[in-house]
């Protein structure tokens, strides 16, 4: 397997409570990774850890290693900025800075130090075409982000994060709040997206799973219960607990 994360021997506590236990995992390059499992198990708190977005919980305690292109991003002196960068995450809710559209896709390379004109504007178009945006949005760039609807704000915020140029993307049931129409639309992007990012796509929906997943992680009270193309652990189960989850009864 070509892995664009190994994580080994990863345990996390908050405030002496365990949160996940002992996970090992290499997910693969370019495909989309999705996470499931009931609520409260774990997912979210496993793809925070990805890219640091759990070090400002307090009492929070982890060992072990994630490796993300041969380095142990939980090393001492990783440079967590830059981690954040690489590893761009797209939340439940969409969250639109408070300025305009523009500004809004172009504020990471710009706080990085992007003040070329012409750069950015590349970088706005590129971004906002690449989440099916910007037909609906190129004559009014200059226009408050929370002035569009719930679907597009996602899709800004999608653009938002590709303009800093990540290598992989972390998405938390992005889709939950949207209606089915949006829903779609972003899962339609992300499988366009998948040829140039590695996707983690948390989500409690299984139709979703089954329809854009190409591996599957599945996390029980912290622990990796089963993990593996998405086409055997949807088809041919092995372990118990995976059959009982698929089949509704936990």
């Amino acid at each position: 397997m070509n892995s664009a994360i190994v994580i080994k021997k990863f345990n996390l506590s908050i405030e002496g409570t365990k949160i996940l236990t002992d996970i090992n995992l290499e997910l693969p390059k370019n495909q989309i990774i999705a996470i499931i499992g009931p609520s409260g198990c774990g997912k979210s708190t496993l793809l925070r850890s990805i890219n640091r977005m759990n070090d400002l919980i307090e009492g929070l305690e982890y060992t072990g290693s994630i490796t993300v292109d041969g380095d142990n991003i939980l090393s001492p002196n990783t440079d967590v900025t830059e981690i954040r960068r690489k590893i761009g995450m797209i939340a439940q809710t969409p969250n639109p800075l408070p300025m305009s559209i523009y500004e809004n896709v172009i504020y990471g390379p710009r706080i990085h130090g992007l003040k070329d004109k012409v750069k950015k504007d590349e970088i706005v178009k590129n971004s906002l075409e690449r989440v099916g945006l910007w037909e609906e949005v190129s004559t009014r760039l200059d226009a408050p982000a929370n002035k569009l609807s719930i679907g597009q704000q996602q899709r800004l915020c999608l653009a938002r994060t590709i303009a800093n140029d990540p290598n992989i993307l972390l998405c938390d049931e992005t889709t939950s709040a949207l209606d089915p129409t949006s829903a779609k639309k972003i899962e339609t992007e992300l499988l366009e997206l998948k040829k140039d990012y590695t996707i983690l796509f948390v989500t409690h929906i299984l139709r979703q799973a089954r329809r854009i997943a190409d591996y599957v992680v599945f996390i029980y009270f912290g622990e990796i219960v089963e993990h593996g193309p998405a086409e055997k652990i949807f088809g041919n189960p092995s372990d118990p607990r995976m059959k009982q989850y698929l089949e509704g009864s936990i």
